[in-house]
């Protein structure tokens, strides 16, 4: 895994500009710790940081491909191809020839072979730029899920791009520049695939292309979620999910270095640890490694919740001595989630506010301490989108809701008791934002979207939309929040219920089904309850564990204390003054303001730290 980075200007000489180039690709140094290149033609500059992980020695980047001592083409590129050995055969019976290893060099060669259409090929997680010499254009690809990330800036003469917007913004012509709709997207608890925060700054959406000529810039999308007709029984859905999961979890374990499991404990994480250990048993490869978070006294102290109902350690000690595992656990405290460096590297990881607060930090301080001793982890993210895991599944009330499902949600993901986390935000600002009318909106769009076969019940027809909507509108907030938290520590995480094949497949496969025996993620754990203990084949679905310890949100509103008496502090003008006060009286209990206090100091930073431009 990679960071990568890049210019194209049709109207100037690029090889005059590496310092430029060098300094956008230096922001990437976190997503590729091991090396790090530049390739400079006169209209492209691609720059590279490496996380090496398949070939080590020969999978230097960027990376050309070149006849008779001409470049036809230069390829930088971020990711996994979980195919490139059959790729590799298909190719060198067309008469291609390798030099090294490395899936780097197979996508590079697919290019020459298929053109941008080398994309519907590719089984894995990746974003990548090649610059095509001979036409003189830029193709920018990124995979069907949205796995990695990729952003760019048009320019007047051509554009500029990155994995993470801290590279563009490392360009002398890119500013952050955030107007109303900017604010809209970043708080209305929706993400709007294409769009950032950032004016002018856009994502390559999941599964599509982007063309760079002199002409301008074009957009094809090569993949997409379609309606089938599901017309296999329940056992031959259960097998097919099972035999599909083992294939994926096989592919997955390709890796030079070493490699881990993310367990939680609960069913996702530990259905793929499980499934990981089986196939390193099967090949002589030892136990599997596997690590996970908790917090201290969090298992002796626990208080269940609304949507917490029993702690993780327990559930992942348990899975990890059924399967062999060599396990270990990473325990943080209130004081290293609330430390003020830590949770600014969190906020640099992100280029953004407003996250998860203290499940972002840990997210971080976990994936740091898994580094320490791994380059690559599997982890069980997606799984609830897909196989429908989330509470708002289940609830009619969420299902029916004219809204996105999560909306109403995801406050309670602070713990109980935790407010809206935009009730500190001025009442003028928020009526002029008017988040729920902006969601409304993208929410009539992405429906708009959905694929529907024409014969469905309403029912059928409703689930597949909330479905699609997971699909599309929510899990590409947790996929990036994963990514960067664990690429800011040059760790690699890979996702194998993100596999397209699998995504397309559970996709089209009825509601009926998937909820087959009235639980959570039926058809999953049919498919691989022989690989877990009872205890955990049947564990409710509990999220990413957030801190209980009192003093943390204690200690958010001192620090919140401490900003409103900062004169300078440049959130002020976004908060409401009254509200700020009854947050800060002492008869409120902090809990209550836990994830207004979390995002006010979020603002905050992040407004100092990128120099952001409010343009409201």
């Amino acid at each position: 895994m990679c960071g990568i980075t890049g210019w194209v200007a049709y109207d100037r000489d690029l090889t005059l500009e590496r310092p430029v180039l060098d300094t956008m690709t230096a922001t990437q140094l976190c997503r590729g710790p091991d090396a790090g290149g530049i390739h400079l033609e006169r209209h492209a500059a691609l720059g590279h940081r490496r996380l090496a992980v398949i070939d080590v020695e020969g999978g230097v980047q960027p990376m050309t491909a070149e006849h008779d001592g001409r470049t036809l083409a230069a390829l930088t590129y971020s990711g996994e191809v979980y195919n490139h050995r059959e790729l590799r055969a298909e190719l060198e019976a067309a008469g291609h020839r390798f030099r090294t290893r490395s899936d780097t060099e197979v996508v590079l060669h697919a290019y020459l072979e298929w053109g941008e259409h080398l994309a519907e090929r590719l089984n894995g997680m990746f974003a990548f730029a090649i610059w095509d010499a001979r036409s003189e254009e830029l193709v920018l690809v990124r995979d069907r899920m949205g796995v990695k990330p990729l952003h760019y800036h048009p320019t007047p003469d051509g554009v500029v791009f990155g994995s993470e917007p801290k590279a563009l913004f490392a360009h002398p012509s890119v500013r952050a520049v955030v107007d109303l709709d900017g604010l809209r997207e970043l708080l209305a608890l929706t993400r709007t695939p294409g769009l950032t925060p950032y004016r002018g700054i856009s994502e390559v959406r999941p599964g599509h292309v982007v063309r760079v000529r002199r002409s301008g810039v074009t957009v094809r999308r090569y993949w997409a979620l379609e309606a089938r007709r599901h017309t296999q029984d329940l056992a031959t859905t259960v097998a097919t999910v099972r035999a599909l999961l083992d294939d994926i979890v096989h592919r997955q374990l390709d890796s030079d270095v070493p490699l881990c499991s993310l367990l939680s404990g609960g069913l996702d994480s530990s259905a793929v640890t499980a499934l990981a250990a089986k196939a390193l048993r099967a090949a002589g490869a030892g136990p599997v490694r596997s690590f996970a978070v908790d917090f201290a006294g969090q298992s002796e102290h626990f208080l269940a919740d609304a949507v917490r109902s029993t702690p993780d350690g327990p559930y992942a000690a348990l899975l990890a001595r059924y399967v062999g595992a060599d396990h270990r656990v990473i325990e943080l405290d209130s004081a290293a989630l609330t430390d003020r460096t830590h949770r600014m590297a969190a906020l640099r990881a992100r280029d953004l506010p407003g996250g998860f607060g203290d499940m972002d930090t840990s997210l971080l301080l976990l994936f740091k301490e898994v580094r320490r001793q791994s380059t690559v982890a599997l982890s069980g993210e997606s799984a609830d989108e897909l196989f429908g895991g989330y509470s708002w599944f289940h609830d009619p009330q969420a299902v029916n809701a004219d809204d996105f499902p999560w909306a109403a949600s995801l406050t309670r993901l602070g713990g109980t008791g935790a407010g809206p986390r935009e009730q500190l935000i001025d009442r003028e600002l928020l009526g002029k934002l008017d988040l729920a009318g902006y969601r409304h909106a993208r929410y009539r769009e992405a429906l708009a979207e959905v694929p529907h076969l024409p014969d469905a019940d309403p029912f059928e027809r409703r689930m597949r939309e909330i479905s699609y909507l997971n699909l599309t509108r929510f899990v590409c907030i947790l996929l990036d929040r994963k990514d960067r938290m664990s690429m800011a520590n040059g760790l690699e995480v890979r996702v194998p219920f993100c596999d397209h094949r699998l995504v397309q497949y559970v996709f089209n496969t009825p509601w009926s089904m998937k909820h087959f025996d009235g639980r959570e993620k039926s058809l999953l754990r049919a498919a691989v309850r022989n690989v877990l203990p009872d205890e955990i084949a049947d564990r409710m679905k509990s999220p990413y564990p957030s801190v209980q310890d009192p003093h943390y949100p204690e200690m958010l509103r001192s620090e919140l204390a401490e900003l409103t008496s900062d004169r300078a502090a440049p959130v002020l003008e976004l908060l409401d003054r009254r509200a700020l006060a009854d947050a800060l009286a002492p008869d409120t209990d902090p809990q209550s303001v836990r994830l207004a206090a979390d995002l006010a100091l979020d603002l905050n930073a992040w407004l100092t730290e990128y120099q952001v431009s409010l343009e409201l």
